[in-house]
């Protein structure tokens, strides 16, 4: 099992003042501090049964730790803070269905590949002979996820209001409410969504807007963690473990 924490945006601010600049490595201690925003189903949220962090992500990381002979230790925060809490060696590693973007490799380097995803749009069903693509939703408003590539793509879009949350979950709702025309998120996001929850009402405009690769985020001065992850990460994959974990989160084989 893995060490579970929880930062508020508060708590981040508090911890990021009192740490210093010294990073401790998996090899030091044979723990990966992994950095995760826990409401991004599948990829990383709570199981309502267990009450535990959960979700492919997680897997994904713990397999990797295990396979370099390491463990995790969790600490769950907004998505916005992830990135700051790599420059200030609050974790080694985050990964919350992250995507790789140039803009974020000039602050943070990133693993190996280990998803590939793509933008989708959200809408009310009563919308659907008013938003057919995204060209509808010029001079429209718009609610996304802050921080994610969902957020910058309708940062984008032609006289677009863009309402940004916290959380997916809470742009669905705004969505579902009323407050916005469409939710712009990733692919298999909005779908878990749509497939496990009570979206009654909302369906998806066909194809994807982008293609995009998620990668695990590491501190650019963090060289041996990266190592240790890109080579975990391998080993993973060469014995199955990989498209096991695809198989159980995605149903179907990568």
């Amino acid at each position: 099992m893995f060490a579970l924490k929880n930062l508020t945006a508060a708590g981040f601010i508090t911890a990021a003042a009192m740490l210093t600049a010294a990073s401790a490595s998996a090899a030091d201690g044979q723990v990966i501090r992994v950095g995760a925003e826990p409401s991004y189903a599948p990829f990383e949220f709570m199981d309502e049964n267990t009450k535990q962090l959960t979700g492919f992500d997680i897997d994904l990381i713990d397999a990797i730790a295990k396979a370099q002979g390491c463990t995790i230790e969790v600490t769950t925060m907004p998505f916005d803070a992830l990135i700051p809490a790599l420059f200030t060696n609050t974790i080694d590693a985050a990964l919350s269905a992250m995507t790789i973007t140039e803009e974020r490799q000039k602050r943070v380097s990133f693993s190996d590949p280990y998803y590939e995803s793509g933008l989708t749009i959200l809408i009310r069903e009563d919308s659907r002979d008013q938003v057919k693509s995204v060209e509808d939703l010029k001079n429209q408003k718009i609610c996304v996820q802050i921080g994610t590539t969902g957020a910058y793509y309708a940062e984008e879009i032609e006289g677009a209001t863009v309402t940004q949350f916290n959380s997916a979950p809470e742009s669905y709702l705004e969505l579902k409410a009323g407050g916005c025309i469409a939710a712009i998120n990733d692919k298999p996001v909005n779908d878990y969504y749509l497939a496990t929850t009570q979206s009654s009402g909302i369906i998806s405009l066909p194809g994807t807007l982008s293609a995009e690769n998620y990668g695990i985020a590491i501190n650019k001065n963090n060289e041996e963690m990266l190592k240790l992850i890109n080579e975990g990460f391998a080993k993973i994959k060469a014995d199955g473990t990989y498209d096991k974990l695809y198989q159980k989160w995605f149903g179907a084989d990568k």
